[in-house]
Protein backbone atom coordinates (compact mmCIF):
# COMPACT_ATOMS: atom_id res chain seq x y z
CA UNK A 1 0.00 0.00 0.00
CA UNK A 2 1.46 3.35 -1.35
CA UNK A 3 3.00 5.55 1.97
CA UNK A 4 0.17 8.81 2.54
CA UNK A 5 2.14 11.84 4.66
CA UNK A 6 -0.64 14.00 6.05
CA UNK A 7 -0.04 17.42 7.03
CA UNK A 8 -1.04 21.05 6.39
CA UNK A 9 -1.40 24.12 4.39
CA UNK A 10 -2.27 27.22 5.08
CA UNK A 11 -3.99 28.33 1.87
CA UNK A 12 -6.91 31.54 0.97
CA UNK A 13 -6.08 32.31 4.70
CA UNK A 14 -7.26 28.87 6.25
CA UNK A 15 -5.27 25.99 7.33
CA UNK A 16 -6.16 22.64 5.04
CA UNK A 17 -5.86 19.30 5.89
CA UNK A 18 -3.37 17.65 3.33
CA UNK A 19 -2.45 14.48 2.08
CA UNK A 20 0.10 13.39 -0.55
CA UNK A 21 1.23 9.57 -2.23
CA UNK A 22 4.47 10.42 -3.98
CA UNK A 23 4.33 9.01 -7.83
CA UNK A 24 6.08 5.39 -8.29
CA UNK A 25 6.82 6.22 -11.89
CA UNK A 26 8.21 9.68 -13.45
CA UNK A 27 6.35 11.67 -16.17
CA UNK A 28 2.42 10.74 -14.96
CA UNK A 29 -0.03 13.50 -14.23
CA UNK A 30 -0.99 13.80 -10.21
CA UNK A 31 -4.50 12.92 -9.37
CA UNK A 32 -5.94 15.41 -7.34
CA UNK A 33 -9.03 14.59 -4.97
CA UNK A 34 -12.15 16.15 -4.69
CA UNK A 35 -14.24 15.69 -1.51
CA UNK A 36 -18.23 15.43 -1.33
CA UNK A 37 -20.49 17.67 0.39
CA UNK A 38 -19.64 15.77 3.67
CA UNK A 39 -16.37 14.42 2.76
CA UNK A 40 -12.64 14.66 3.71
CA UNK A 41 -9.38 13.18 3.61
CA UNK A 42 -10.30 10.25 6.15
CA UNK A 43 -13.83 9.81 4.36
CA UNK A 44 -11.77 8.62 1.14
CA UNK A 45 -10.50 5.98 3.57
CA UNK A 46 -8.25 3.28 1.86
CA UNK A 47 -9.24 4.31 -1.78
CA UNK A 48 -6.74 6.75 -2.94
CA UNK A 49 -3.63 4.38 -2.22
CA UNK A 50 -5.72 1.54 -3.66
CA UNK A 51 -5.62 4.09 -6.57
CA UNK A 52 -2.24 5.03 -6.31
CA UNK A 53 -1.16 1.52 -6.33
CA UNK A 54 -3.27 0.72 -9.23
CA UNK A 55 -1.94 4.01 -11.53
CA UNK A 56 2.02 4.45 -9.93
CA UNK A 57 0.33 8.39 -10.77
CA UNK A 58 1.33 10.78 -6.95
CA UNK A 59 -2.08 11.83 -5.40
CA UNK A 60 -3.26 14.68 -3.57
CA UNK A 61 -6.19 14.29 -1.11
CA UNK A 62 -7.45 17.75 1.14
CA UNK A 63 -10.13 18.68 3.16
CA UNK A 64 -11.36 21.38 2.25
CA UNK A 65 -12.55 24.58 4.41
CA UNK A 66 -14.80 23.41 7.59
CA UNK A 67 -14.01 19.84 6.54
CA UNK A 68 -11.92 16.97 8.35
CA UNK A 69 -9.63 18.61 10.25
CA UNK A 70 -9.41 22.17 8.27
CA UNK A 71 -10.08 25.32 9.69
CA UNK A 72 -13.50 25.27 11.15
CA UNK A 73 -16.50 26.69 9.12
CA UNK A 74 -17.44 30.19 10.73
CA UNK A 75 -20.74 31.70 9.60
CA UNK A 76 -22.96 30.39 6.58
CA UNK A 77 -21.64 29.09 2.86
CA UNK A 78 -22.69 31.57 0.16
CA UNK A 79 -24.65 30.16 -3.21
CA UNK A 80 -21.08 30.73 -4.70
CA UNK A 81 -19.17 28.56 -2.80
CA UNK A 82 -18.22 25.73 -5.12
CA UNK A 83 -17.38 28.61 -7.64
CA UNK A 84 -15.04 30.33 -5.05
CA UNK A 85 -13.50 26.77 -4.43
CA UNK A 86 -13.05 26.15 -8.31
CA UNK A 87 -11.81 29.94 -8.95
CA UNK A 88 -9.75 30.74 -5.92
CA UNK A 89 -9.05 28.06 -3.47
CA UNK A 90 -7.78 25.22 -5.73
CA UNK A 91 -5.68 26.93 -8.00
CA UNK A 92 -3.87 28.43 -4.75
CA UNK A 93 -3.81 24.51 -3.52
CA UNK A 94 -2.38 23.40 -7.03
CA UNK A 95 0.26 26.43 -7.16
CA UNK A 96 1.23 25.36 -3.65
CA UNK A 97 1.82 22.01 -4.00
CA UNK A 98 3.30 22.60 -7.89
CA UNK A 99 1.09 20.70 -9.02
CA UNK A 100 0.49 21.43 -13.08
CA UNK A 101 -2.15 19.85 -15.09
CA UNK A 102 -3.47 17.04 -13.10
CA UNK A 103 -6.36 14.52 -13.53
CA UNK A 104 -9.33 16.03 -11.19
CA UNK A 105 -11.01 13.19 -9.08
CA UNK A 106 -14.09 14.60 -7.70
CA UNK A 107 -17.02 13.22 -6.02
CA UNK A 108 -20.42 14.88 -5.65
CA UNK A 109 -20.02 18.24 -4.69
CA UNK A 110 -15.93 17.83 -5.55
CA UNK A 111 -17.11 16.42 -9.13
CA UNK A 112 -18.98 20.01 -9.29
CA UNK A 113 -15.89 21.69 -8.55
CA UNK A 114 -13.28 19.67 -10.75
CA UNK A 115 -16.12 20.71 -13.87
CA UNK A 116 -16.22 24.59 -12.74
CA UNK A 117 -11.93 24.32 -12.68
CA UNK A 118 -11.62 22.64 -16.09
CA UNK A 119 -14.05 24.98 -17.57
CA UNK A 120 -12.60 28.12 -15.71
CA UNK A 121 -9.25 27.15 -16.64
CA UNK A 122 -9.33 24.64 -19.82
CA UNK A 123 -5.50 24.15 -20.24
CA UNK A 124 -4.55 23.56 -16.97
CA UNK A 125 -6.22 20.13 -16.58
CA UNK A 126 -5.04 16.72 -17.99
CA UNK A 127 -8.72 14.96 -16.96
CA UNK A 128 -11.57 14.42 -15.00
CA UNK A 129 -12.87 11.66 -13.44
CA UNK A 130 -16.67 12.62 -12.03
CA UNK A 131 -18.79 10.68 -9.34
CA UNK A 132 -22.19 11.62 -8.81
CA UNK A 133 -21.76 15.15 -10.13
CA UNK A 134 -24.32 18.15 -10.12
CA UNK A 135 -24.82 20.46 -12.37
CA UNK A 136 -27.66 21.39 -11.67
CA UNK A 137 -30.21 21.18 -8.35
CA UNK A 138 -32.97 18.61 -9.04
CA UNK A 139 -35.78 17.70 -6.87
CA UNK A 140 -34.71 14.41 -5.60
CA UNK A 141 -31.25 15.87 -4.08
CA UNK A 142 -33.32 18.69 -2.18
CA UNK A 143 -35.70 15.84 -1.04
CA UNK A 144 -32.83 13.96 -0.03
CA UNK A 145 -31.18 16.31 1.71
CA UNK A 146 -34.20 17.02 3.78
CA UNK A 147 -34.51 13.60 4.68
CA UNK A 148 -30.88 13.48 5.79
CA UNK A 149 -31.91 16.87 7.94
CA UNK A 150 -34.29 14.79 9.54
CA UNK A 151 -31.84 11.91 10.18
CA UNK A 152 -29.14 14.07 11.45
CA UNK A 153 -31.91 15.06 14.42
CA UNK A 154 -33.32 11.69 15.27
CA UNK A 155 -30.64 9.15 14.69
CA UNK A 156 -26.66 8.43 15.64
CA UNK A 157 -25.24 9.97 12.23
CA UNK A 158 -23.64 12.41 13.52
CA UNK A 159 -21.82 10.27 16.16
CA UNK A 160 -20.94 8.06 12.83
CA UNK A 161 -19.88 11.56 11.37
CA UNK A 162 -17.09 12.56 13.95
CA UNK A 163 -14.57 10.27 13.58
CA UNK A 164 -14.61 12.48 10.13
CA UNK A 165 -14.80 15.77 10.72
CA UNK A 166 -13.68 18.16 13.94
CA UNK A 167 -16.51 20.03 14.20
CA UNK A 168 -19.45 17.33 12.80
CA UNK A 169 -22.54 20.13 13.50
CA UNK A 170 -20.48 22.79 11.42
CA UNK A 171 -19.88 20.91 8.79
CA UNK A 172 -22.99 19.16 8.70
CA UNK A 173 -25.01 22.17 9.06
CA UNK A 174 -22.92 24.21 6.89
CA UNK A 175 -23.54 21.48 3.60
CA UNK A 176 -27.42 21.10 4.53
CA UNK A 177 -28.44 24.24 5.27
CA UNK A 178 -27.00 25.59 1.78
CA UNK A 179 -28.52 23.10 -0.25
CA UNK A 180 -31.93 23.53 1.15
CA UNK A 181 -31.56 27.60 0.78
CA UNK A 182 -34.35 28.69 -1.44
CA UNK A 183 -31.67 30.65 -3.06
CA UNK A 184 -29.71 27.61 -4.13
CA UNK A 185 -32.80 26.03 -6.30
CA UNK A 186 -31.36 27.97 -8.70
CA UNK A 187 -27.50 27.35 -8.83
CA UNK A 188 -26.76 25.64 -12.19
CA UNK A 189 -23.25 25.03 -13.60
CA UNK A 190 -24.35 24.63 -17.51
CA UNK A 191 -22.49 27.44 -18.63
CA UNK A 192 -19.18 26.06 -17.37
CA UNK A 193 -19.52 23.06 -19.67
CA UNK A 194 -18.82 24.47 -23.22
CA UNK A 195 -15.61 25.38 -22.51
CA UNK A 196 -14.41 22.20 -21.20
CA UNK A 197 -11.76 20.39 -24.02
CA UNK A 198 -10.28 17.29 -21.61
CA UNK A 199 -11.20 13.93 -21.89
CA UNK A 200 -13.94 13.32 -18.92
CA UNK A 201 -15.05 9.47 -17.21
CA UNK A 202 -18.49 10.39 -15.29
CA UNK A 203 -19.61 7.70 -13.03
CA UNK A 204 -23.09 7.05 -11.75
CA UNK A 205 -24.81 5.08 -9.49
CA UNK A 206 -28.20 3.58 -11.04
CA UNK A 207 -29.84 3.96 -7.17
CA UNK A 208 -28.10 6.98 -6.42
CA UNK A 209 -30.78 8.98 -3.98
CA UNK A 210 -29.08 12.84 -5.00
CA UNK A 211 -29.28 12.88 -8.51
CA UNK A 212 -30.04 11.63 -11.91
CA UNK A 213 -28.85 10.34 -14.95
CA UNK A 214 -29.89 13.74 -16.32
CA UNK A 215 -26.63 15.04 -14.59
CA UNK A 216 -24.31 13.24 -16.60
CA UNK A 217 -26.37 13.08 -19.77
CA UNK A 218 -26.27 16.93 -19.93
CA UNK A 219 -22.21 17.01 -19.08
CA UNK A 220 -22.16 14.43 -22.23
CA UNK A 221 -24.11 16.46 -24.49
CA UNK A 222 -22.12 20.19 -24.03
CA UNK A 223 -18.22 18.56 -23.90
CA UNK A 224 -16.47 16.86 -26.69
CA UNK A 225 -14.71 13.98 -25.06
CA UNK A 226 -16.87 12.16 -22.03
CA UNK A 227 -17.26 8.66 -21.17
CA UNK A 228 -20.35 7.88 -19.40
CA UNK A 229 -20.95 4.78 -16.79
CA UNK A 230 -23.87 4.14 -15.15
CA UNK A 231 -23.49 1.25 -12.39
CA UNK A 232 -25.98 -1.45 -11.08
CA UNK A 233 -26.04 -1.69 -7.53
CA UNK A 234 -24.90 1.55 -6.70
CA UNK A 235 -25.84 4.68 -4.71
CA UNK A 236 -24.30 8.43 -4.18
CA UNK A 237 -20.79 6.89 -3.48
CA UNK A 238 -19.77 4.47 -6.18
CA UNK A 239 -16.15 3.93 -5.14
CA UNK A 240 -17.47 2.53 -2.02
CA UNK A 241 -20.22 0.82 -3.23
CA UNK A 242 -18.53 -0.25 -6.63
CA UNK A 243 -14.44 0.32 -5.43
CA UNK A 244 -13.69 -2.43 -7.40
CA UNK A 245 -15.23 -1.57 -10.90
CA UNK A 246 -14.56 2.35 -9.93
CA UNK A 247 -10.45 1.48 -10.29
CA UNK A 248 -10.50 -0.59 -13.02
CA UNK A 249 -12.35 2.24 -14.62
CA UNK A 250 -10.74 4.99 -13.39
CA UNK A 251 -7.29 3.00 -14.11
CA UNK A 252 -8.05 2.45 -18.04
CA UNK A 253 -8.48 6.28 -18.31
CA UNK A 254 -5.79 7.51 -16.73
CA UNK A 255 -3.57 5.39 -18.58
CA UNK A 256 -5.16 6.62 -21.76
CA UNK A 257 -4.62 10.49 -20.50
CA UNK A 258 -1.48 9.89 -19.70
CA UNK A 259 -0.50 8.50 -23.24
CA UNK A 260 -1.66 11.69 -24.74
Amino acid sequence: MSLMETGFAEIDGRRLETAWIAPARAGLPTIVMLHEGLGSVALWKDFPERLADRTGCGMLIYSRYGHGASSLLEGDRPVDYMHREAEVVLPAVLRHFGIERPILFGHSDGGSIALIYAGFRPDDVAGLILEAPHVFVEDLTVASIARVKDLYRTTDLAGKLRRYHHSVDRTFWGWNDIWLDPRFKFWNIERSLPAIRCPILAIQGSDDEYGTRAQLDTIVAATPATEMVMLAACGHSPHRDQGAEVLERSATFIAAVARV
